[in-house]
């Protein structure tokens, strides 16, 4: 299947057709497909020496490593408060870094007082949605997860998707939300058998089949028609401003 081309349509007055492109199958990279090991990085929003969720994320970690996926875990241990350093704290840098190496993401909270924690909050809020020339987190994929010390509850996932689509970020339709998280894992730390383990699986699944499907598409997915504009105004100013 060809792409439509932008003589193949009927634009809007308002469009200008030099900056137009259609997406279609070789734009967004399907032909030729990378064929290295996809790249995730988890996040987790609890300090608590049994955090639930950290336990969590190194349940989905396990996962995606069996689904052929090379999986980074960030301790938030040690991240200042957002503006309470400079950016070159190492902590800011290490999660910056990581930022730029995966190819989606696991985001995993605790509900506390009906919302995500401030430490998860805070690990979001350092990630910038453009540093230089590159962005960090816009065209990766994310699946959201959260745990909850009582009944089930969709706050937190509730929240964590706006977040991840703020930072533009394609956040997978399925999510976890365990509840009575204290009486799912065992003494060591694992995830006990149950339809909330068997939801783990599908999102994760999910989520890796959503990274094959569009990494090789994230400069189509990037490539945004205002951009375009703007950029094009831009160097018609540069070549138009007189020479002094």
């Amino acid at each position: 299947m060809s792409d439509i081309t932008s003589s193949q349509v009927e634009l809007p007055f308002q469009v200008d057709p030099a900056l137009y492109r259609a997406p279609g199958p070789a734009a967004l990279g399907l032909a030729s497909p990378s064929r290295h090991a996809p790249r995730f990085l988890l996040l987790y929003g609890s300090l608590r020496e049994r955090s639930f969720s950290r336990l969590m994320v190194e349940e989905a970690g396990r996962l995606l490593t069996a689904m052929g996926g090379e999986v980074r875990i960030f301790n938030p241990g040690g991240l200042p408060l957002p503006d309470d350093a400079a950016d070159t704290h190492p902590k800011v840098v290490e999660l910056r870094e990581l930022v730029q190496w995966c190819e989606g993401m696991v985001w995993s909270s605790p509900e506390r007082h009906g919302a995500m924690t401030g430490i998860m909050k805070a690990q979001i809020d350092w990630i910038p949605l453009s540093l230089g020339a590159v962005r960090p987190t816009q065209g990766k994929t994310l699946a959201v997860i959260q745990v909850c010390g009582g009944s089930q509850s969709f706050n937190a996932v509730n929240q964590l998707r706006l977040l991840g689509r703020w930072m533009r970020l394609l956040t997978i339709p399925n999510q976890s939300s365990v509840a009575k998280a204290f009486q799912e894992f065992d003494e060591a730390g694992r995830m006990k058998p149950s339809p909330y383990y068997d939801r783990l699986v599908d999102v994760m699944e999910e989520l890796v089949k959503f990274t094959w499907l569009t990494r090789d598409a994230a400069p189509c997915l990037l490539d945004r028609y205002s951009e375009r504009k703007e950029t094009a105004e831009a160097l018609m100013r540069r070549v138009n401003q007189p020479i002094l």
